[in-house]
């Protein structure tokens, strides 16, 4: 899926629906998805399928290595966008629809480019909707996951 990122390259704390135009982007930081990572969200999940529990366990399966839950890798994204360079005055997340696109393995490390697809306002005049285009990708380059949030964001001088 496409999306024009043609727009200017996002900064800033506390930006809302009147600072951003749709093509506008920006990166997130990068982080390593660790072993230790992988165990602690199976522990706190419950999901301990094999691929992600020990590398022989990938291997049967035709995985290089162990394999982060693709959940995870979404939920690591969430938190680098809320980190990055660009921050948006949110009041919630509505939703994602998203894709796994290729495995994220035990030491690869992630970030995203993250794209204003579309925004809108809404009925209540201090609040808007953004929706971010996000694609992951991985230390080699390769997009690893991709997808769209919509979030609800604040209007200048509202909320």
């Amino acid at each position: 899926m496409s999306v024009d990122n043609s727009g200017k390259s996002l900064t800033g704390f506390g930006l809302s629906y009147e600072d951003v135009e749709v093509g506008d982007h920006f990166e997130t930081p990068s982080r390593e998805v660790t072993t230790a990572i992988i165990e602690a969200f199976a522990e706190m999940t419950g999901d301990r399928f094999e691929i992600h529990m020990s590398d022989e366990a990938a291997l049967r399966h035709g995985f290089p290595a162990r394999v982060a839950h693709g959940l995870l890798v979404l939920s690591l994204i969430d938190g680098l966008k809320n980190n990055a360079v660009a921050r948006f005055r949110a009041v919630a997340s509505l939703g994602w629809t998203w894709r796994f696109s290729a495995p994220v393995l035990a030491g690869d490390t992630i970030k995203a480019e993250v794209t204003v697809a579309d925004k809108r306002t809404t009925r209540n005049p201090a609040r808007a909707i953004l929706r971010l285009r996000f694609v992951v990708r991985n230390q080699r380059g390769g997009a690893i996951q991709e997808g769209e949030n919509e979030l609800m964001i604040y209007r200048r001088d509202m909320g």
